[in-house]
């Protein structure tokens, strides 16, 4: 039996404008000669959302990174959107998830409308494969008004003849979505950059200048000195060096993700598919992403290595059998900033209450991507917030109970 409730829109969209579309008027530039109101460290997709939503709320806003701009883990995921309804989420991060699933299309769009750049948002449905452990998510679902299926045996033949399933319980999610990753990063840069956001690439942060107790700057590896009056550290697993700085100490760590790209002649796959923390993502043009590997282990080492990518292959083809003869057209890995909780830290600095972050995203980034900018934005701007302001508490203790309602 099928269970469906539409989300309605979240709130407003995204990219509303505070003034005309594209203008940079010379008080703004005036505004950031003497510094931005907002210094954003880090330009992934959580810095880089994050600024486009503050510069729209009417402040200026500078983004530093220590390398290109959205590439590491914002790059190198599958950019997989599971369905959500913001009215009824369960939990905070659910909520999160949710308001970005609700406000993505209207983003996508509105990112093309400005930009020119398609960042492939689209609907193609997805496939859970739960264990009984794992069946818990079907009462979040349903809680929630996610439209969700079981398929059996003889449905799942018909509508996927490709899959040789995994031995349990099969469901459809008629929401879910994806975006590609770097199209999507090239969109919200091109959009950063006509809104008159200072972006700047290879530009690492060493350290702050504190005066009198308070955050005034930071140190440029060069030896500069940028000063702002509020600053949002997003610099995913790099966070945790600074945040040690400033005697704040959640633990955030690289966990190494590995992805294989393969390219068929024949559309082997329709939906998406997840199996455990496992996943196959068509992406429409006969290449089907496969992920990805869990390794807190690798630390920084950024590389992909024969035994991941030959277990991730094996993966592939044991669930997706004609899978086997697909061409390997490419390879790559990326870190992602985990939690000990698998929930992000998004919140003022103890101690510092000019500085946020907002980090420890872990394998959701995209996903909750337009939540934290929205969450981010209502804290710097002391409006009303969207969750508990300490829900993702720099200082909360970790919650190892936490089971959220999608696992990718």
């Amino acid at each position: 039996m099928a269970t469906q409730v539409h989300s309605r829109r979240y709130q407003r969209t995204f990219y509303d404008r505070p003034s005309v579309p594209g203008a940079r008027p010379d008080s703004y530039n005036a505004r950031m000669a003497n510094g931005p109101d907002i210094l954003v460290i880090g330009g992934g997709i959580i810095g880089l959302t994050c600024a486009i939503r503050l510069r729209e709320a009417g402040a200026t806003v500078a983004v530093y990174d220590r390398g290109d701009l959205g590439r590491e883990a914002s790059w190198a995921g599958a950019g997989i959107i599971p369905p959500g309804n913001p009215d009824r989420a369960a939990t905070p991060l659910d909520k999160l998830r949710a308001i970005g699933s609700a406000t993505l299309p209207d983003v996508s769009a509105e990112l093309a409308n400005a930009t020119g750049i398609d960042n492939g948002y689209r609907i193609n449905g997805g496939l859970e494969f739960l264990t009984p452990a794992d069946e818990y998510a079907v009462e979040l679902w349903r809680a929630e008004g996610v439209a969700f299926e079981r398929w059996d045996g003889p449905r799942l033949r018909d509508e996927e003849p490709g899959l040789s399933p995994p031995h349990s319980t099969c469901y459809h999610l008629s929401g879910m979505g994806q975006v590609r990753n770097p199209w999507h990063l090239r969109a919200l840069i091109a959009h950063a950059r006509d809104l008159g956001i200072a972006l700047s690439p290879h530009t690492g942060v060493e350290g702050w200048c504190v005066e009198n107790g308070r955050v005034r700057g930071v140190q440029l590896a060069s030896g500069n000195r940028v000063t702002a009056d509020r600053f949002l550290l997003a610099a995913g697993p790099w966070s945790e060096r600074h945040l040690n700085d400033l005697n704040c100490r959640p633990t955030v760590r690289p966990i190494r993700g590995q992805i294989l790209l393969l390219k068929t002649e024949a559309a082997l796959l329709r939906r998406t598919l997840i199996d455990d923390k496992r996943y196959l993502v068509p992406r429409g043009d006969g290449r089907i992403l496969v992920g990805s590997t869990e390794e807190p282990e690798a630390g920084f080492e950024k590389r992909t290595t024969e035994v991941g990518l030959a277990n991730l292959h094996a993966f592939a083809r044991t669930i997706v059998p004609a899978l086997a003869n697909a061409k390997v057209e490419a390879s790559w890995a990326g870190l992602r900033p985990g939690s000990p909780d698998g929930m992000p830290f998004i919140g003022r600095v103890p101690g510092h209450d000019n500085v946020l972050a907002a980090t420890g995203h872990s394998r959701a980034g995209i996903q909750l991507s337009l939540g934290t900018a929205q969450l981010v934005t209502e804290l710097i701007f002391d409006r009303p917030t969207c969750v508990p302001k300490d829900a993702f508490a720099l200082a909360r203790r970790p919650d190892l109970q936490a089971k959220p309602a999608f696992r990718s």
